[in-house]
Order: C-alpha cells, then sequence, then structure tokens
C-alpha cells in the first residue's frame, strides 16, 4: 500500500482505531495546516480512514490529498483572511505547517512561522474554534550542548544557531499562552520523524551516501531519538482527543515525543541505508573541523547572498556531534502515548517504500 492511500480502518493498530473512533465522534470538521506535508499528510490520511471531514490548508496543489476526500484549500497563513474563510465550519485545528531548514534570514522564518501562528490563534478565537494542536520542535531548547533525557523543564535556549529554532520557540509559546478555557491549546515537540514518504532525513541521507558525501561528524557516536511516522500521528491524535476534555492536564503544555528508543546515530542512519543495500557509512570528520567550515560557509554564502543551503552550517554541525535524546513521561502520562511501530519495524515499511 502506498504511503498516499488510505487504509482501511481494520488494517489500524486497536489504539489507533481507538482514538480516531473518539475524536469523530467529538469533531464536525478538521482543519490540518501544512497538509501538503510530510506530517499534515499522513495526519489527513488517518484522518478521513475514519471518515473525518478534514480541510486541508497548503500552498501547493496536491492531488493525492483530494483523492483522499480532503478539501484542499489552496493558501499561505501569512493571509489571515484566507486562513478565515478556510477554517470557517472547523472545531479542530492541526497547525503542522512551517518553514523548516536550517538556513536563511530572519524575516523568511518569522513570516510563516510567528506571524502564521498568530493568524492560527487569532482566527481560531474569531471563528469560536475550542482546540489548537501545534507541531512545535525540540529545536526550541537547543543551543548546541548536549542534550542527555532531558525533559520539558528544560528552559528554552537563551541563543540559536539558526532562525528555525528561535521563530519555532517564540511561535510555541504564543501557542501556549493563547490557552484559554475557550481555546485549549497543546505543543508537540517530535523529533526527526521518519517513514515511508519522508521527503527530509531519509533522501538526503541516501544521496549523500550515493554521493559519498556522508560522514559521521565527532570521534565518539551520540544517542539521537527520532520518532516513526505513524507513532508522531498518534500522539496528534491522542493531543486532540484530550483537549475535549473540560479540564485537560495537557492544555497549555509542550511535550517531547520520539520512538522511546534512543540510538546511536551512526545506528539510524546505516539502518537507512541499509534500507536500499548502501554501504554502511564510516568516515568521520571532527566536530570541531565540521563547525569550523560551518562557519566559514555561512559568512561566505552571507557575503554573496546565496539563498540555497550550505553544505554544513554551525548548526548542522552542532547537532550531527551532540546528543538529543529526551524523556517523553510526560506525554506517556498526559497524552496516554506509547509508541506503536518501533525503529526496526518501521524500517520495514521504509524498505519496502524506497
Amino acid at each position: 500500500m502506498s504511503f498516499n492511500e488510505i487504509p482501511t480502518f481494520s488494517q489500524l493498530d486497536e489504539k489507533q482505531q481507538l482514538v480516531l473512533k473518539q475524536l469523530a465522534g467529538q469533531v464536525t470538521s478538521v482543519f490540518v495546516t501544512g497538509a501538503g506535508g510530510f506530517l499534515g499528510k499522513a495526519l489527513c490520511r488517518f484522518l478521513r480512514t475514519a471518515d473525518i471531514n478534514v480541510v486541508g490548508f497548503a500552498r501547493g496543489s496536491y492531488p493525492e490529498l483530494k483523492d483522499m476526500g480532503v478539501q484542499l484549500i489552496k493558501g499561505d497563513i501569512a493571509d489571515k483572511q484566507a486562513l478565515l474563510n478556510a477554517m470557517q465550519g472547523c472545531d479542530l485545528v492541526f497547525h503542522v505547517a512551517s518553514k523548516a531548514g536550517v538556513w536563511g534570514n530572519k524575516a523568511s522564518y518569522f513570516q510563516p512561522n510567528v506571524s502564521g501562528t498568530e493568524n492560527i490563534i487569532e482566527a481560531c478565537r474569531e471563528l469560536n474554534i475550542s482546540r489548537l494542536v501545534y507541531t512545535s520542535t525540540p529545536s526550541v531548547t537547543f543551543c548546541g550542548l548536549d542534550e542527555d533525557g532531558i525533559n520539558e523543564s528544560q528552559p528554552y535556549a537563551q541563543s540559536y544557531l539558526n532562525y528555525y529554532g528561535l521563530s519555532k520557540a517564540t511561535a510555541e509559546q504564543s501557542v501556549l499562552q493563547a490557552n484559554t478555557a475557550g481555546l485549549k491549546t497543546v505543543a508537540l515537540r517530535p523529533h526527526l520523524i521518519w517513514g515511508p514518504g519522508d521527503p527530509h532525513l531519509v533522501p538526503r541521507v541516501l544521496e549523500r551516501a550515493k554521493a559519498g558525501r556522508l560522514k559521521l561528524v565527532g570521534k565518539t557516536d551520540k544517542l539521537v531519538d527520532t520518532i516513526y511516522i505513524d507513532n508522531a500521528v498518534y500522539a496528534h491524535l491522542l493531543a486532540a482527543v484530550k483537549l475535549s476534555e473540560t479540564c485537560p492536564v495537557c492544555a497549555g503544555k509542550a511535550y517531547f515525543l520520539s520512538n522511546d528508543q534512543p540510538i546511536l546515530m551512526a545506528d539510524m542512519l546505516n539502518k537507512i541505508l541499509a534500507c536500499k543495500n548502501l554501504p554502511a557509512v564510516t568516515k568521520r570528520v571532527p566536530a570541531s573541523v565540521a563547525y569550523a567550515v560551518g562557519t566559514f560557509l555561512e559568512w561566505i554564502y552571507l557575503g554573496l547572498r546565496k539563498s540555497e543551503e550550505p553544505i554544513m552550517t554551525r548548526f548542522v554541525a552542532r547537532q550531527l556531534s551532540t546528543s538529543h535524546y529526551f524523556d517523553i513521561s510526560a506525554a506517556k502520562h498526559d497524552l496516554g502515548y506509547q509508541p506503536l511501530v518501533s525503529i526496526d519495524q518501521g524500517m520495514v515499511k521504509l524498505k519496502a517504500s524506497l
């Protein structure tokens, strides 16, 4: 089955069926921003499995969403009036849309990620939409140092290595501060989403490996958390259902999400490479060298006003040479979240899709 096809309800895990049944009984219509993206499209697919009416909002055209039965509306979240028009009749919002990446000026990130999120919040208030689930990122706490089993008590970073992390932290705080009895909000922080249909991590790893440019950064491998796409969707559905409670414990809070299987970066990369029968990555570059190269390339790209992303940046150098794994006890306790698909089970599905 293609990742663009809707599975039958009976094909779903019992826990997926349960949360979708609960949600189907609570909503009339669901609004999904970033519906054409990896997570947004997967959310739409699962919602449609339960015959939930979905209004997808995206900047591009996605015939596969229309084939799923999604009412796709083309627009930009920076356009508040377009949002107000599109969100009419919806009673739940999954705000997934975001400008991701590691390179770009402040305005290019703040307009969609901060202003766009503020437009979503305002539209929810004006249209009396009572639930907002926001897709955030663990990058909101990352300052370039190891993150070993941290939880939500970790403060926002005092400084950021790019505007993506800063813009997402700013937007997340706006979402959490917007939480009221009339608009219940929650922010979810999934780390390294992957799986069939992934347009980011998996193809980049495979492309660089085939070109002989994939290298490990640092003398030793660090543990990282990842999350399989179906697990990320499941957590979002759980959060939406929990927000329907009279006094939801998750309202106004942020939650780290993962597969709860910290794995060495080299092992994760090699599992992905094995899906295409590519040799394991063994070459290394010192973390200090990677950081110096990233700094140099950033200065060059800024000087030349190049918009494309450098092959290395300070943020990427730090990301690849530090640990990133999280204590997801809060998500387990407050949302009832448990990963449904292990890394190895996910790799089987990924291999079949490539």
